[in-house]
């Protein structure tokens, strides 16, 4: 009998359960064959009680939409963008390279051609108790004749909180502690040789390591500044955070040769202007802006004196 022909309301119970029963018999061969495939025996396929799922059909594949010419100018101007941000970007670093070796080569003939330092005049120091002159530690990146000025030191919006300091009463020295003044620093492990350079400001700092007025000369009894940029202007403290606690590096005063130890270095903030402080004993402090190319803190290490 074929029973697909006729409506389901107008079988009889009987005809319905022989449905019912042909349905089972090829479900149990249709699960016999399956199993049979996967290596099971003939009893176990037979006696398996295992659900029969139906197999899952396959969903027909959206066709893609076309894309439209507004999308592919946009997908266009948008590739073109990326390309003309990285040239930018290359070109831009390029230029700073460039501009770095033509001030090291500078500063190398600097070196060479500095003339033997005079005999200082009596030294103006000042003392632990004096106010300090900055409120901020030297080796900004804002030069005075960018747009707008130079950044000043205290923001605008605390200006009004902030008292201008007091300047340095000055100290004189007597005559023993008078030295000559530094002309070259030497750092072989980060291979540094350039010129010192008196004052700290942005023009000084392109010429070389500034030297901060009123602080000690090499050799002498006090804190000798010294300041350099670490990615413009040669970079020349580029390296400077791989010196660690007994390096050695040299300060001229002329063909008089002066050696310092490493004792310690220190990240601290633009503001903890501190670490300018005069010293009791002969001290040479090293100072540049941190981390490389951000800028947001000073690195400074501190040596003594040994010969």
């Amino acid at each position: 009998m074929v029973f697909g022909q006729q409506k389901i309301d107008n079988l009889s119970v009987e005809e319905l359960e022989r449905v019912l029963k042909i349905k089972q018999r090829e479900a149990r061969k249709e699960r016999f064959l399956r199993l049979s495939a996967t290596g099971a025996t003939r009893s176990a396929a037979l006696l398996s009680t295992e659900p029969i799922t139906p197999a899952a059909k396959e969903k027909p594949a959206r066709p893609k939409k076309p894309k439209t010419l507004a999308d592919r100018l946009l997908t266009l101007v948008e590739v073109a963008a990326v390309i003309g941000l990285l040239v930018i970007l290359g070109v831009s670093y390029n230029n700073l390279r460039s501009l770095n070796r033509e001030m090291a080569a500078a500063q190398t003939a600097l070196v060479a051609e500095s003339p033997a330092p005079v005999a200082a005049a009596p030294i103006q120091q000042p003392s632990a108790a004096d106010p300090l002159p900055f409120d901020r530690l030297p080796g900004g990146h804002t030069s005075p004749t960018s747009a707008g000025g130079a950044v000043p030191d205290i923001p605008a919006h605390l200006q009004n909180w902030v008292q201008p300091r007091s300047t340095i009463a000055p100290v004189i020295e007597a005559p023993e502690q008078q030295a000559a003044p530094g002309t070259r620093i030497v750092i072989p492990k980060i291979n540094v040789d350039a010129p010192i350079i008196e004052g700290v400001t942005w023009e000084d700092l392109k010429k070389g390591v500034g030297h901060l007025p009123g602080s000690a000369n090499p050799g002498e009894r006090g804190n000798l500044y010294l300041a350099a940029h670490n990615d413009i202007f040669g970079e020349i403290f580029r390296y400077l955070e791989k010196l660690e606690p007994g390096d050695r590096y040299y300060i001229y005063a002329g063909d008089t040769k002066y050696t310092y130890e490493v004792r310690e270095k220190r990240i601290i903030n633009p503001t903890d202007v501190e670490v300018m402080l005069p010293t009791t004993g002969p001290v040479s402090t090293l100072q540049t802006c941190y981390p490389y190319l951000i800028d947001t803190h000073r690195l400074v290490v501190i040596a003594d004196l040994v010969e």
